[in-house]
């Protein structure tokens, strides 16, 4: 196969849908020679904010030196965008090689009994197969759907991060925060340093108490690691502040990423990142400066500048609207809102909407590019209660040009809701920036 027939072959494979348990990636693993337990891993769960404290440990650990691997799940724009070694994304021909490689041990295991791998678990037997054969130093794996039973919870790593809990997938992780804790706790190993910034009472009971159990030393951001925010950058471009560790002062530190929830991140892995410098690694002030000042993570709270500004944020469940409503506060205070939404079936749709709807003057309701995008335009009658003007486009581009053409040139509009909607929707918008 080449890259094109790859890419269509993995796309093929969701039709093995989410599929939970060990069994089979252990056993897929098993017969490409175990490279996972061959790397020195940082494991990355929880919520919200996985693959921004994936992108800030992974940026670190470069600045510090190291050859770092990333492997963070969705992708925006491209399959190569999931496995990352410094910032530069997998080529195309390297992802045609491992599914040639990876694709008879597939049939041979349905033939010998087992059910056949889903298409995420196949993703990440790649991932460790690309970054043992490329000789990381280190590889910062993000969680794809809970913990206990994702596919990445065969690695054995140096520390465990577990950022946040609420509620999200609730059909495969339960429905009340605890429930969703223990399923997020599933990441801790024996004698495993972990990094936490729960908050919820609830869910942090349950992840003191897996450590407990399991003999896991616990850091706790907000209380064994602080921070203080500084200003904002100009023109919206990023934000200031300090971080107090157990081992060190970071002082003067400049986050290109904004809201207040990114600056909680960042002392998640810098938190992380003192924990490995107990086990020798060398990680200064200095460097966690420089790496912090380069972490780039697209589609998060992200501004493409201009007249009107757009902000592109993935929101798709509650706690993630609600951090995304305060950074619209903070950053664009007393400006007229645009809210461009698409969200999937299976998200706290109604939640997300009683956050961000308020705030608009107007929305536009489009349809997410993924099968579990389910009656899409009921989001239009819940958005109607708050206010009248609402729109319907099934089409992103049309979303898109809806609420450009109804916002005004210094109003604000906000794409946000599923992943896949905002991808469609970013690549749309840079080629409208690149026609101007």
């Amino acid at each position: 196969m080449n890259y094109l027939q790859a890419r269509d072959y993995l796309k093929n494979l969701t039709k093995f849908g989410i599929n939970l348990g060990l069994d089979r990636i252990k056993e897929l693993l098993r017969r490409l020679g175990s490279p996972h337990l061959q790397l020195k891993v940082i494991h990355v769960g929880g919520t919200n904010g996985k693959g921004s404290t994936t992108s800030m440990i992974a940026s670190i650990l470069r600045a510090a030196g190291y050859k770092v691997g990333t492997f963070t799940s969705p992708h925006l724009h491209r399959y190569t965008e999931r496995c990352c070694i410094n910032g530069e994304e997998i080529k195309e021909q390297q992802v045609a090689d491992l599914v040639n490689q990876l694709k008879p041990h597939l049939e041979d295991m349905c033939a010998a009994g087992f059910e056949h791998p889903t298409e995420f678990e196949v993703s990440t037997a790649m991932a460790c197969c690309y970054f043992h054969r490329q000789r990381v130093d280190f590889a910062v794996l993000e969680v794809g759907l809970g913990g206990e039973i994702d596919s990445t919870n065969v690695v054995q790593p140096l520390v465990s991060v577990i950022t946040n809990v609420s509620l999200d997938h609730m059909d495969y992780l339960g429905h009340t925060i605890e429930e969703v804790a223990r399923v997020k706790a599933g990441i801790i190993k024996e004698n495993v340093p972990v990094v936490t910034a729960a908050r919820e009472p609830e869910a942090l009971a349950v992840i003191k108490e897996t450590c407990l159990k399991r003999s896991a030393p616990l850091t706790i951001v907000g209380r064994d690691i602080t921070w203080q925010a500084g200003k904002t950058g100009a023109h919206h471009r990023g934000q200031h502040l300090a971080i107090t560790g157990r081992l060190n002062h970071y002082p003067d530190i400049y986050l290109p990423l904004l809201g207040l929830h990114q600056q909680v991140n960042a002392a998640t892995a810098v938190a992380a990142l003192e924990i490995l410098s107990l086990q020798g690694i060398t990680i200064t002030p200095d460097i966690v400066r420089r790496g912090l000042a380069g972490v780039k993570w697209p589609g998060r709270f992200e501004i493409l500048p201009g007249q009107p500004a757009v902000v592109l944020d993935g929101a798709h469940n509650a706690a993630g609207a609600r951090s995304l409503v305060q950074t619209l506060k903070q950053q664009f205070a007393g400006r007229r809102m645009v809210l461009v939404l698409g969200m999937l079936s299976d998200k706290e749709r109604q939640k997300v909407i009683d956050a961000l709807v308020p705030l608009a003057a107007a929305v536009v309701v489009t349809k997410p590019n993924n099968p579990r995008c389910g009656n899409w335009r009921q989001v239009a009658d819940w958005a109607r209660r708050y206010i009248p003007r609402v729109y319907v486009r099934e089409q992103v581009p049309r979303a898109v040009d809806t609420a450009l053409d109804i916002a005004g040139l210094q109003d604000v509009v906000c794409v946000t809701g599923s992943l896949y909607m905002l991808a469609e929707a970013r690549e749309y918008l840079l080629k409208l920036k690149n026609e101007e």
